[in-house]
This record gives C-alpha cells, sequence and structure tokens, in this order.
C-alpha cells in the first residue's frame, strides 16, 4: 500500500467547531490500524499536509481541516476533492522547526524528556513553535516549552505546564 486515492466531501464537524474529510469505512479497512499511524495527506486542489485519522461511525474516520488549510485550499463545507493518503515516514509525524531541532542537540536532559513525552504532546510542541514564522518567535517558544518541561515532575507533563509563560 503507496498510496490510497478516495473522493471525499468538506463536512461540518458536529462535536467540534471545524471541517474534515470523511474517510469512508471501506478506505479505512484497507488502511488496517490506523489510530496510531500518521499520513501525508493530499488533496487535488494541490494542498499537502501530514495528519492523522480519527476513527468515526460505523467504521468511517476524518481527517481534520484547520482553517488555514481550508483557506489554503479554497475549500468550504459541500466541496469535494481526490484525497491522496501515503503512511509518513517522519519521526515525529511533523517536520520539526530548525529553533527545536537545535536546542534539543544542545540540550541532553531537555532532548530526553521530550523523547519520553507521548507523540501527541512531542508533535503539540513541534507545532507550536513550528506555526510562528518569526525566528525569534520561534527560539523563544522552543526555549520557554523545552524549559518548562525540564522543570514539571516526570509523569506530570501537562500542556499547560509546558506552554506556561
Amino acid at each position: 500500500m503507496d498510496i490510497i486515492r478516495f473522493k471525499s466531501t468538506v463536512f461540518k464537524l458536529g462535536h467540534l467547531s471545524g471541517y474534515g474529510f470523511e474517510v469512508p469505512a471501506p478506505v479505512m479497512k484497507k488502511l488496517g490500524a490506523t489510530a496510531k499511524l500518521r499520513w501525508t495527506c493530499t488533496v487535488s486542489q494541490g494542498l499537502s499536509w501530514q495528519c492523522g485519522i480519527v476513527a468515526h461511525k460505523k467504521g468511517a474516520g476524518y481527517i481534520i481541516l484547520n482553517q488555514k488549510l481550508m483557506k489554503a485550499g479554497k475549500l468550504t463545507e459541500g466541496s469535494t476533492a481526490v484525497v491522496e493518503l501515503k503512511k509518513d515516514k517522519s519521526k515525529f509525524g511533523l517536520d520539526m522547526p530548525d529553533e527545536l531541532r537545535e536546542l534539543l542537540a544542545q540540550d541532553k536532559e531537555g532532548k530526553l524528556r521530550f523523547e519520553a513525552l507521548v507523540a501527541g504532546k512531542r508533535r503539540y510542541i513541534i507545532y507550536y513553535v513550528g506555526q510562528v514564522k518569526s525566528v525569534q518567535l520561534r527560539l523563544e517558544r522552543a526555549l520557554r516549552c523545552i524549559n518548562n518541561l525540564k522543570a514539571l515532575p516526570k509523569g506530570k507533563e501537562s500542556f499547560a505546564g509546558i506552554l506556561a509563560k
């Protein structure tokens, strides 16, 4: 299984304030155990991003679309697209910002604590640091997250604690 292609429509998530592409049950079955796998998703509008699939009703699933993706792909509720999924082979499921990578290369304790986190918390730190354009802000966010992480008791690494100012 290299690439899985299917047609999908953007729908409003009933329980969240966002949108998603539905992954039909037959496609979910082809994908196998998706809960822990990360994917690279590309849609016919030429938009590509790293994602996970959330299990949904009756064996189906969905891929969350944030506002930035909706805008970049000129997508609205009811838009249809050909969706391509490929296994994401990156280490963390997101591209790590250079500032965070360099900090972890220099801070052994920070690297150990970061790598001991569950995958979702590591991805969130990577996302949080990388979502700003300014190199200075990315560096400040990386330093704050890793310093906060080192100050927290092991096993008590909450998002609030890691992001605290």
